[in-house]
This record gives C-alpha cells, sequence and structure tokens, in this order.
C-alpha cells in the first residue's frame, strides 16, 4: 500500500510555505483576507459517498494530492500540525524536515493517549491567538469528526472563530498553477468530447429514426461512456493522458419536453426525449480537477426560440470577454444583465441570478461566484465555469403541447487571463447552426430564373454567332500578325526585365548556396548493443545473415564481427572449380565516378574496407547467402525510400461532422486513385471543414478544406466522364500510397439496353431513333454537368474560410502533349495548368512557375516541348513533351496573356546542370543576366532566319511589273507559292505533291469558309 500513495513532497512544501508566506503577508496588510485568523483547522471525518469535494478535502488534494478521512489539520504561522492513524501517518512521515515545520500525531487504540494529542491540539490553537479559522458551512461527519467537536467545544467560548473559506479560495485553490491548468484543460476537453461526439450522435440518430427513449436511459449511456478508453484517446488531449483517471463531477443529465431544473440538482427523470428544445449537461474530473460544460440544442425551432437563442449567446460571448485580471465578478454579471435589460426586457426575470462560479478541485466554488453582490476580483490562472441561461420561458407559438414552456442553457469551463479568455471546452459548438436541428421536411428552395441572354445593338436580325472574324485567303495580310507579335513580344521584353530585377532583389549578394539545408549527414548504423545479442550460432564461425538486426555476421580473423546491412554495397558469388566465391562489397568514399558519392562518412580520409571474399565448397550454401543478402539490401533500399516518401505526409486534423442536419451528398461516385484493385464506388458528403469519402465496404476517407489547394470542376463535354478534382497542399495516404490529388467522378456515357422487345421499335427506325438516342444522351451529359457542378460550389461556400474557389478548365486553349506516359489534352484554367483526365494527373500552379521554355520549336518539326521552371529552384523542371506545332502559337499567346515570361529555342537543354548551377549561386546567375541566355538563343536563331530572307532582294521595277501582271494571273498567291515549292523540288527531297497540296488548300479553305461560299453559289447556279 505504501508503494501506491507516493506524496510530491517539494510540491507540498512548496504550497504550504507560499500559503503561509501569503497569510503573513495578510496580517502585515491589515488582516482583510484571513480576518486576523492565528491558527486554521481543517478536520476531515468519513469520505463523502456522494464523491463531493468541500474545501476540507481539497485543501487535502491541493496539498497532498489524496484524500486522507479522519484526519486533523492545524496550521500555524510557524507550522503544520497533522492527528491521522498510524497507517496514515506512515505515508505522512517523508515530509518532515522540510521548508516548513510538520509535526505529526499518531492515534492509535489508546483513549486517554487520543485524548493528550487533542489536548496538545487545543493548546496549539490558544498559543495562536485569540481568533481561528474554521469552516462554517463543514460537514463532516464520522467518530473522528464527532469526537473532535466535542473536544474543540471546551474552548469555543475562550476563542472567536472566523470563516476562512473565502481565504483557502484565495490563496490556495482558486489560481492554479501550470500542472493544474494543464489537468483542467484535458478533464474540459473530455467533456466537451463526450457532449459533442457521444451526445449529440445518438440525439441526433434517435430523433431522426423517432425512436423513443427516456432522460434517465439516456444519461446512462452517456455515464457509460467513461469507460470506454479508446474514445479518449482520439481527443485533443495531453500526451500521457489516462482516462482511468476520470470520473464525474456532475453526472450527465438531460431535460427537455417543457421540465427544466437550470440548477441540475436534479437526477434525470423518466420522461421520453422530446424533439424541441434539449437541454444536457454533465462534467468530468480528471485527476481531481473537475471541468462543466452544459448545452442547449434546438429541434425544429421556431423564430423566437431563435433570437432568444440568439441572445443568450451575445450574453455569453460578452461575460467571456469581460472575464480577465483584475476585473471584480459582480461587474460581470452587472453587463449581462444590463445586455439582457437593453434587448429584451422582458426576460430579465427569467435570466440566472449569477453567470458562473469557481471551478477546479472543488465542483463549485461559491467564494467565486459571478453574481451581482460578490466583490471578489478575478486573477490570472483562475479557473471558473462560465454558465449563463434564461428559464421557464414562455413560447408564444408552441409546436406541441410540450412546447409551452422552455429554458436554454450554456455552460463553458474557461480559464482567466489579463487577456482574452480561454475556452477549455470549445471543441463542442454552441453557435445556433451547430446546435439547431430540422428534421421535417423542406422544400428546396426553387432555382433562380436565368437571365436571358442580351442581344447585341449593332447586330440586328443577324446572329451574332454567325460574324465571323476570318478572312479569305486572298484578303489574308501578315499585318495583324505581325503587329500581334510585336506587341508579344514588346510585353515579354518587359517581363523577362521584371523577372531579372526580381531575382537580384531576392537574392543578394550574401544569398549564399541553395543547397545548405539538404546536406547529407553521417548515419551510424548499430547491430548489437550488447554481446549477448548475437544469434546463437556465431560461434561455428560461419557467414550468417541475421534478417532480425539486418545485420550479416563475418568470421574475421577467428572471431565473428557483425556488419549492417547499410554498411554493405551488394554481394556476388562465383565459381571456380571446387570452390565457390563469396565476395561481398562494402560502402567506402570515392566509388562514384561520374556522380557524387550518395553514402556521407564521418571520416573520409581513414582507411576502408572495400570488400571480403570467402570461399566455400559448399555451393547451395554460398548462393543462399548471395540471395539473402541480396534480399535483406533490397528491403532496407525499400524501407529508407518508404521512409523518404512518407516525410512530406502531415497528419490531418478531424474532421468536424454536421450534426444538426444531413450534409449534402453526392452519391454513385468513384474516386481515384482507387481503395482497391476492384472498381467500387461510393458517395461524397460536405461537413463543416471538410469533405468525406464514403467507400462501399465501410472504409472513410476524409479531406479537410485547410489541407486544399485547389478545387476543379471538369465538365463532360467532349470527355467520357465528369469530374470533381480537389489538388492538396500536404499529400494523404490512400491505401498504401500517398497522393496530392483526389479526384471524384462519374462516368457520363450509360450502358445502352437491348431495345428489341421495345414497343417503340416498331415505329422508329434509323435515323429518327439515332436522333432521340443523341437527344437523350445530351441532356443527361447537361444534367449530370449542372449536378456537379452544383455541388463543386456547395463545396466551395462551405470552404470559403480557407479561401476555396472554384477552377474549371479553358477548353478553347487546350493543347496535346505528353507530362507522363502518353498524349493527353492539358487545359489551363484560372490559376492552373491541368490534365485531370488520365492518371497521373498534373496540376500546376501558374504562381509557381519561375520561366517557361519551348524547346526544340524550329521549322521542319512537328512537334515542339514545353519546359516548366518553378521558383523553387530545388523543384525539378515539369517537362511537356511532344506538343503538336500547330498549337504554338496558341500556347504562346496563353503563356503571355498569364504574364508568364518565355523563351523558345531549337535544342533540349540539359535541365538538370542549369538548375544545379542556379541553385549553388543564385546570386551569381542573375547577376550574369538571369534567364537572359534562353532569350538570346532564341533571338540568334530569329537573326539566322532574318539574314536568309534578306539575301534575296527585289528591285523596284520588277516589284511593279510583278504587280501588273497579278490582274491578270489565274493564281492567287498561296497557289503561286506552291508553284515555286514545286519547282524547288526538284532540288530538295522530300518535296509535296499536287495531290496534297490539293488537299491543303481545300482544308484552308474550309477553315476560311470559302468553300462553303463556293457550294452556296454552285447551287445558286444550278
Amino acid at each position: 500500500m505504501a508503494d501506491e500513495v507516493s506524496i510530491d513532497r517539494q510540491t507540498f512544501h512548496n504550497r504550504l510555505s507560499s500559503f503561509i508566506s501569503q497569510w503573513k503577508t495578510d496580517k502585515r496588510s491589515g488582516d482583510a483576507v484571513f480576518g486576523g485568523a492565528g491558527s486554521i483547522v481543517i478536520v476531515m471525518g468519513k469520505p463523502d459517498e456522494a464523491g463531493s469535494f468541500q474545501k476540507n478535502s481539497a485543501m487535502q488534494f491541493w496539498l497532498l494530492g489524496y484524500e486522507f478521512p479522519a484526519t486533523l489539520f492545524i496550521i500555524t504561522l510557524e507550522g503544520l500540525y497533522i492527528v491521522t492513524t498510524k497507517k496514515k501517518a506512515a505515508y505522512l512521515e517523508p515530509l518532515k524536515d522540510g521548508k516548513t515545520p510538520v509535526e505529526i500525531f499518531v492515534r492509535g487504540k489508546d483513549a486517554e493517549e487520543n485524548a493528550k494529542q487533542f489536548e496538545r491540539c487545543l493548546e496549539i490553537i490558544k498559543g495562536a491567538g485569540k481568533k481561528v479559522g474554521v469552516l462554517a458551512k463543514d460537514t463532516s461527519t464520522g467518530p473522528f469528526a464527532e469526537e473532535w467537536k466535542r473536544v474543540y467545544g471546551d474552548i469555543a467560548k475562550e476563542v472567536e472563530e472566523v470563516d476562512i473559506a473565502g481565504a483557502l479560495s484565495n490563496t490556495a485553490l482558486s489560481v492554479k498553477d501550470e500542472g493544474e491548468l494543464r489537468t483542467i484543460r484535458d478533464a474540459s476537453r473530455a467533456s466537451s468530447g463526450i457532449m459533442a461526439n457521444y451526445f449529440v450522435d445518438q440525439m441526433s440518430a434517435i430523433l431522426d429514426e423517432e425512436k423513443k427513449i427516456s432522460h434517465k436511459a439516456l444519461a446512462a449511456k452517456m455515464d457509460e461512456k467513461i469507460s470506454d478508453e479508446r474514445f479518449f484517446q482520439k481527443l485533443k488531449v495531453s500526451t500521457g493522458f489516462d482516462p482511468v483517471q476520470l470520473d464525474w463531477s456532475a453526472p450527465p443529465s438531460v431535460q427537455s419536453g417543457g421540465k427544466y431544473d437550470l440548477k441540475l440538482s436534479s437526477e434525470p427523470d423518466d420522461s421520453n426525449l422530446h424533439a424541441g428544445i434539449i437541454v444536457s449537461a454533465l462534467g468530468l474530473r480528471y485527476q481531481t480537477y473537475s471541468s462543466m460544460i452544459a448545452r442547449t440544442y434546438l429541434v425544429d425551432p421556431n423564430k423566437s426560440q431563435e433570437s432568444t437563442y440568439k441572445l443568450l449567446l451575445a450574453v455569453h460571448d460578452l461575460v467571456l470577454k469581460e472575464i480577465r485580471d483584475g476585473v471584480q465578478a459582480k461587474d460581470v454579471y452587472g453587463k449581462a444583465l444590463n445586455l439582457v435589460k437593453s434587448k429584451k426586457p422582458e426576460l430579465e426575470k427569467h435570466f440566472l441570478k449569477n453567470v458562473g462560479y469557481g471551478i477546479g478541485i472543488e465542483a463549485r466554488d461559491n467564494t467565486l461566484l459571478l453574481s451581482g453582490k460578490n466583490t471578489r476580483t478575478l486573477r490570472d490562472g483562475m479557473t471558473l465555469c462560465v454558465m449563463t441561461g434564461f428559464s421557464d420561458i414562455d413560447n408564444p407559438n408552441p409546436q406541441d403541447k410540450k412546447s409551452g414552456t422552455y429554458s436554454l442553457l450554456l455552460a463553458d469551463t474557461v480559464r482567466v487571463t489579463r487577456g482574452d479568455t480561454v475556452v477549455f471546452t470549445k471543441d463542442a459548438k454552441s453557435d445556433l447552426e451547430s446546435t439547431s436541428f430540422f428534421f421535417k421536411d423542406e422544400d428546396e428552395p426553387e432555382e433562380k430564373a436565368k437571365p436571358k441572354s442580351k442581344k447585341d445593338s449593332r447586330v440586328g436580325a443577324v446572329a451574332q454567332a454567325n460574324i465571323t472574324k476570318t478572312r479569305l485567303r486572298g484578303e489574308r495580310s501578315t499585318t495583324q500578325n505581325e503587329e500581334k507579335e510585336a506587341a508579344r513580344r514588346e510585353h515579354q521584353k518587359e517581363l523577362h526585365s521584371k523577372k531579372q530585377q526580381q531575382g537580384l532583389e531576392k537574392y543578394g549578394e550574401n544569398a549564399g548556396s541553395l543547397n545548405g539545408t539538404e546536406e547529407k549527414k553521417f548515419k551510424r548504423f548499430e547491430s548489437y548493443k550488447r554481446d549477448n545479442q548475437f544469434p546463437n550460432r556465431v560461434k561455428d564461425l560461419i557467414v550468417l545473415v541475421d534478417h532480425k538486426s539486418s545485420s550479416i555476421v563475418l568470421p574475421i580473423m577467428g572471431r565473428p564481427v557483425p556488419f549492417h546491412i547499410n554498411t554493405i554495397k551488394n554481394a556476388s558469388r562465383t565459381d571456380e572449380g571446387a570452390f565457390s566465391y563469396l565476395r561481398i562489397n562494402f560502402l567506402s568514399p570515392g566509388q562514384g565516378v561520374l556522380r557524387k558519392d550518395d553514402q556521407p562518412f564521418e571520416d573520409p580520409q581513414a582507411h576502408f574496407v572495400r570488400s571480403l571474399t570467402f570461399r566455400s565448397k559448399d555451393f547451395a550454401r554460398m548462393e543462399d547467402i548471395t540471395q539473402q543478402i541480396t534480399e535483406m539490401k533490397k528491403s532496407a533500399v525499400r524501407r529508407e525510400q518508404e521512409k523518404k516518401d512518407m516525410e512530406d505526409v502531415v497528419e490531418q486534423d478531424k474532421l468536424a461532422e454536421i450534426r444538426n442536419r444531413r450534409p449534402h451528398r453526392l452519391d454513385n461516385i468513384f474516386m481515384r486513385p482507387a481503395m482497391e484493385s476492384k472498381r467500387v464506388g461510393g458517395a461524397v458528403e460536405i461537413h463543416q471543414n471538410g469533405l468525406r469519402y464514403h467507400h462501399l465496404n465501410n472504409a472513410k476517407i476524409d479531406i479537410l478544406f485547410s489541407n486544399v489547394k485547389h478545387l476543379f470542376f471538369q465538365p463532360c463535354q467532349h470527355e467520357l466522364i465528369v469530374i470533381i478534382h480537389v489538388h492538396l497542399i500536404n499529400p494523404i495516404i490512400i491505401g498504401k500510397k500517398k497522393t496530392k490529388d483526389v479526384q471524384f467522378y462519374r462516368e457520363a456515357t450509360e450502358m445502352q439496353f437491348d431495345e428489341t422487345g421495345n414497343r417503340k421499335r416498331k415505329h422508329r427506325y434509323g435515323d429518327e431513333e439515332e436522333f432521340e438516342a443523341e437527344q437523350e444522351e445530351r441532356r443527361r451529359r447537361v444534367a449530370l454537368d449542372k449536378e456537379f457542378r452544383s455541388f463543386t460550389e456547395k463545396i466551395a461556400d462551405a470552404g470559403k474560410g480557407d479561401g476555396l474557389s472554384v477552377d474549371i478548365p479553358f477548353r478553347d486553349l487546350a493543347f496535346n502533349g505528353v507530362p507522363a506516359r502518353s498524349s493527353v489534352t492539358i487545359q489551363p484554367t484560372t490559376d492552373c495548368l491541368v490534365q485531370l483526365t488520365e492518371p497521373p494527373f498534373m496540376v500546376i500552379t501558374l504562381g509557381d512557375i519561375e520561366v517557361v521554355h519551348l524547346e526544340r520549336v524550329q521549322f521542319g518539326l512537328k512537334n515542339f516541348d514545353m519546359v516548366l521552371v518553378f521558383k523553387d529552384f530545388n523543384r525539378p523542371p515539369a517537362h511537356i513533351n511532344t506538343i503538336p506545332v500547330e498549337s504554338l502559337e496558341g500556347v504562346k499567346d496563353w503563356l503571355d496573356s498569364v504574364d508568364i515570361p518565355y523563351s523558345e529555342g531549337p535544342l533540349n537543354l540539359n535541365w538538370g546542370t542549369i538548375i544545379k548551377t542556379i541553385t549553388t549561386d543564385p546570386h551569381q546567375f542573375f547577376a550574369d543576366g538571369g534567364w537572359s541566355f534562353l532569350a538570346a538563343e532564341s533571338d540568334d536563331e530569329d537573326a539566322e532566319e532574318s539574314e536568309e530572307e534578306s539575301a534575296f532582294e527585289v528591285s523596284e521595277s520588277e516589284l511593279a511589273s510583278d504587280e501588273s501582271s497579278e490582274d491578270d494571273s489565274e493564281f492567287d498567291d498561296d497557289a503561286s507559292a506552291e508553284a515555286s515549292e514545286d519547282e524547288a523540288s526538284d532540288e530538295e527531297s522530300g518535296g509535296e505533291d499536287w495531290d496534297e497540296l490539293e488537299k491543303k488548300a481545300k482544308k484552308k479553305d474550309r477553315e476560311s469558309g470559302l468553300e462553303d461560299e463556293d457550294q452556296k453559289r454552285g447551287k445558286k447556279r444550278r
């Protein structure tokens, strides 16, 4: 037993000496707190079966950490005197010889000796002064307490009693240290956890399913939850939190149906839970420190009830704002009451008589009552239960017979500071949205009528969409393109100049290398800590592979020597004659010939063993050892890689589920990456702070809005699926892999059913039936896009507090390319460049891009490549290869429109070397011109082309004769150009024939609209 009770000697003496020091200070300053008491008597009788903590037991817990029944404390300015039994005295014996003298009187079975001890106590009280500090409301019972009261009664007339309850609260119990505050915070979080994560779930499920349960039964279910240790381990509690030490300071209480007791003194009754105003309260005690929480939940409330609850929230918030160091308790209550009078004077008589009380070891410290009469001053470190409410309010529009009257109550455990009040029970939300439940069916708001598109007054009766800007080939001019190109080049020069200036400002002369933080450190590996950990077979002096310790034990000079697998490079086996040779190569400096050594060493100048060779006649064993070493090395490398991959995976906060209504939900959804190999669907729900995907096998994936970087909606136009895509800030684990992209999709094309037995098929054949099917698919796609877009906007609306907005790809600006394995459609959005159709997905934020370089841009090539260099130079550049050259101008226009500087060149560059040069010395890179070397490359190419063009000159007379002959020519400019190309085909191999040129001409006609006009003219002639 003595081992189980361990009193912290240092804490005891620190608290006792602090208490006596404050007592002495009060004596010198006028006895305002202790009332001139010379001694303090605290008697503890039989323990209270109800478990309520009074001032006497609270003082014992504060000093000792335990409750000692049948024990008397007499505290004077000189020391502490304790009267207790022999067993308890053994626990108290180590407290002697400390800062403050402690004398212990041990009671036994000898009645005379016991009487002498009490007489000694009376002498100590008399000698300390005429005034004795006692607890006026002491309710101690039991033989020990009764005997002391009889003995003390002999001198009661000789001394003056002073109520010491306020002094004990003021100097000892009310202001908590850091350890006590941490304990109360854990108790409060456990209480709010039961309220928010258990009671709300149970209550809402019961009401939603229209089940019947009594208040008493529901409170009993909450009472049983205290034994669920796993439940409390999931809460945000301190490290080392022990749920076994939880106990009730205020048992769970549930009230509804018009009968309310806001004093929480009565036990839950047998009435059934009523779907109206529900008041629930509870308080958990952790390591003797109490907490309290109370919430009111409004089920299908009317406007009057919502208005009253809003007032209660305003009063509660005002009280929390007014509570701070130096404020008197009565002032807090006065301001709360004034707010009620100013907003709704008729509710003044229903307002509670106080707005809180002190809380700690005592579940309720009435000396710290926040009432209109208490002049007690609040101090930093105090903990309070702030309780506001209205009782027995008349409901002007009762929903049923039991809703005629109702009460509202809110209670939180808080800490007083010099600034804003710290609310320990904030995890259980109390705002109107979180506490209101609506189970009655509500009609969805009608969609707003779409405004009609305005007609352009300049266009008359002609459809505006039919007006085209494309000119005929004969009228086409290069002037417009040249002006556009000149403006684009001028804008790009400004962007490059700005980028150069930003680089010089960002990387000053003292910037240094960007690789400093990634320098690899020498790692130590330990195979065995002690000799007795070696495998038993090392005595045989053989090559032994120990998988348990990831080591290989080698016999060297008659001794077993262990080598960790991370020190070994590889192992190989060769057979020569009658022997098999095992060669083990070790890691050592200088092995990297063309690359830097990946493995740093503590002393590279030391001598290293490069390899060891063993021979044996047992070929099978040598083969087995080689395979074991190889597999162990692979496993070690795999573990290191997995550990490296998981470094940036951050554990998300807990998803705050919506309890008061059914969350917005999208069913029949598939997710990528998939959670399993089988194609199984699920549903997505929108909650308060994130999304939850419900897999059909009961698995859940949570995505918090705070971890979402981009939200995309891609319609099913020109695609087979409609997509909601979420790009994350930090990766999460889905299955066994990490990912930064999560996608929810549904296929746009549904399975077609055989209609051979359908009656409609008898009357509809061919084109009419196909036309109807196409119309149906078109309607289905439109409805699908509308449904997904509406859901995406709801996601953005729920996450607007985290800056979430919907981004939609621009199909008109799309181009094909190969960012990974296959050619896909890449589409710009407002903030990104994305590819969301095929995995692996690509999402590149435009704000992260430093510059873009277009490679392999030269005449004769059908494709070019795009390299995107990021502002974070430690991030490898992104490559998009094999982009059709027809998209070149569109890509340039888009890059220029989003203010991204770009350059182009004829060759592929070695970007690994370029980025390495930048990260080695970024200041020198920008001092030498920065990205200008890319622009210089493209300028040189343009100069070469201009020189080739200027080699042929035409005189003015020849130009004039050419112009005069144009009117008589049967060929236009393009046709003559094609003819000249055909003539040049004799000299150049691989020229195009007339058939190919004719096809190109028809294609250009179709693009310009010329062919349509020719066809119309032909029809008119006919």
